[in-house]
């Protein structure tokens, strides 16, 4: 059963890659509707945070509950908690055409294959998404041919075929220019208005968006400090958490970081 008033619940969580310890005793929790950003310097754990939300990894010991399960079905968990990752942008089959890049979200494959059957509904969902992130046009044009936000947009739609309930985004601006750069924070901001839960994991505050008002923030492999953004994102915390003197200003709801 779907326990859909908690998404992520992390207790005492341990896990090796290879002999190095990532999480020793690592816990947090996060409710639905509570948009929430995870902030850490390179090092800190986010790429292993992000396969342990994705199922790709298991602590060796402690528990990792998404919607109130500790196991899934990876296809059946997609239906309601989307990945958008940098992995799976890098590793993306670079020939899969725009509409299949999408449609690939009902199977959470890397392309669509002859033995997978669409249906008309779903082809029809898969064009309406991708006529929403403005994208529609480019569905005959191969992966390796698309600007970083046209990919980005394509991951975005592939993992919104299912409507999950839950939007997991990392690193989204990474590459982007400007314009993309915009389009991502639209685009974030009307997914919110629709009643999803984004959780955002980055190490950029410009790309956090003015709806998200939580910020957790990791460091060496466990929560530094956790609470309201504003309360949060300050130049004494962010000083400690990167280990460099660090400024903080907020302009239109946007924060940013200078050097201190």
């Amino acid at each position: 059963m779907v326990d859909a008033k908690q998404i992520i619940k992390i207790t005492d969580a341990e896990l090796y890659r290879g002999r190095h310890c990532v999480f020793r005793n690592l816990s947090l929790a996060i409710n639905a509707g509570e948009n929430t950003a995870i902030v850490g310097p390179n090092g800190a754990g986010k790429t292993t945070l992000l396969k342990l939300l994705g199922r790709d990894l298991y602590p060796s010991k402690g528990d990792v509950s998404i919607l109130g399960k500790s196991r899934w079905n990876v296809l059946e968990l997609r239906k309601h908690f989307g990945v958008v990752s940098l992995d799976l942008q890098q590793n993306f089959r670079p020939h899969t055409p725009g509409r299949s890049v999408v449609l690939s979200g009902f199977f959470s494959s890397l392309n669509t294959f002859g033995h997978q059957h669409f249906t008309d509904a779903q082809i029809s969902m898969a064009d309406e998404i991708s006529s929403e992130l403005g994208i529609y046009q480019f569905r005959d044009t191969p992966f390796f041919k698309m600007s970083l936000g046209e990919q980005r947009r394509h991951l975005l739609a592939r993992a919104l075929v299912h409507d999950p309930s839950v939007l997991v985004l990392d690193e989204p601006t990474t590459g982007l220019d400007l314009a993309a750069q915009f389009q991502y924070f639209k685009t974030v901001s009307r997914l919110i208005e629709k009643g999803k839960t984004v959780v955002l994991v980055t190490h950029h505050l410009n790309e956090i968006p003015i709806e998200l008002s939580r910020v957790i923030l990791v460091k060496q492999g466990s929560v530094f400090a956790d609470g309201p953004k504003n309360l949060i994102l300050t130049g004494a915390n962010l000083s400690e958490l990167y280990q460099r003197p660090v400024k903080i200003f907020v302009n239109q709801g946007l924060f940013h970081a200078i050097p201190g």
